[in-house]
């Protein structure tokens, strides 16, 4: 028997509950954005740090400090990142909700036409567009135009502090990974171990971030692989030519 390869796969009503269940999609784009940058940001530049001196030398002390001090920067710098720019959006979206709600109480009939154009504009007939907007009004008039006129929802402003732990526990995790690997890894096979469990791991979240946002995984995979691949070659040469003309 033929699998159903249909979104729905049979069942539409608990398809659309699923759906709907799953919230805002931007929302999760957004959390899911940040996660992906977060780890993907920590394998990389703690793999280019730590190859990079041990491209140099091959102690352990010095892989060891520079592996910690990239991580601990790196996770203070993507906490401190995350939530500088998330609240500078917030107080942005929170600044034009706060016009739109002037707006509203001062001048509610050219705002409910206002509403009721946007929506002619998205195809609907003059009438229906007026019904629309009206009972729109009626029921959030603040909400209606939030997210119709400026693509913001009132209700899921992004938390600064939420993104930026959120960051650093991503960095964190994902920095992790390259500095046990090299840590632990025998003296003549460190780089080539490290190399290579970073691939892995950048492909791991490749896949998952592909999963978790409906786009096609292997694109994904080979895209994280090839960029960390690039960034761990690089860093390996300047921290060996440094080596040698210092050495």
């Amino acid at each position: 028997m033929k699998k159903d390869q249909s979104l729905a796969q049979g069942d539409p009503v608990a398809f659309q509950t699923a759906e709907a269940q799953a919230g805002s999609h931007a929302h999760r784009l957004n959390s899911l954005r940040a996660a992906v940058l977060g780890a993907n940001d920590g394998i990389v530049s703690t793999a280019g740090i730590v190859i990079g001196v041990a491209g140099a030398t091959p102690d352990f002390a010095p892989i060891l400090v520079a592996g910690v001090a990239g991580l601990t920067a790196g996770a203070l710098s993507m906490a401190v990142g995350e939530y500088v720019s998330v609240s500078a959006q917030r107080d942005s979206e929170m600044a034009l909700l706060e016009k739109e709600r002037r707006e509203l109480e001062e001048m509610p009939e050219e705002e409910l036409a206002e509403l009721a154009g946007l929506y002619e504009e998205k195809g609907l007939t003059p009438e229906l567009a007026l019904e629309v907007a009206t009972q729109l009004h009626e029921h959030d008039a603040l909400a209606a135009h939030a997210e119709t006129e400026l693509g913001i929802d009132p209700n899921e402003l992004t938390s600064p502090t939420v993104a930026a732990i959120s960051s650093a526990i991503a960095f964190t995790v994902g920095s992790a990974l390259p500095l046990a690997a090299i840590l632990l890894a025998p003296a003549d096979i460190k780089i080539p171990v490290t190399a290579i469990g970073v691939l892995l791991a950048l492909a791991l979240t490749g896949y998952l971030s592909a999963r978790a946002g409906g786009t096609p995984v292997p694109r994904a995979m080979i895209r994280n692989v090839l960029g960390g691949f690039l960034a761990m070659g690089v860093t390996y040469w300047i921290g060996r030519l440094v080596g040698i003309s210092i050495g």
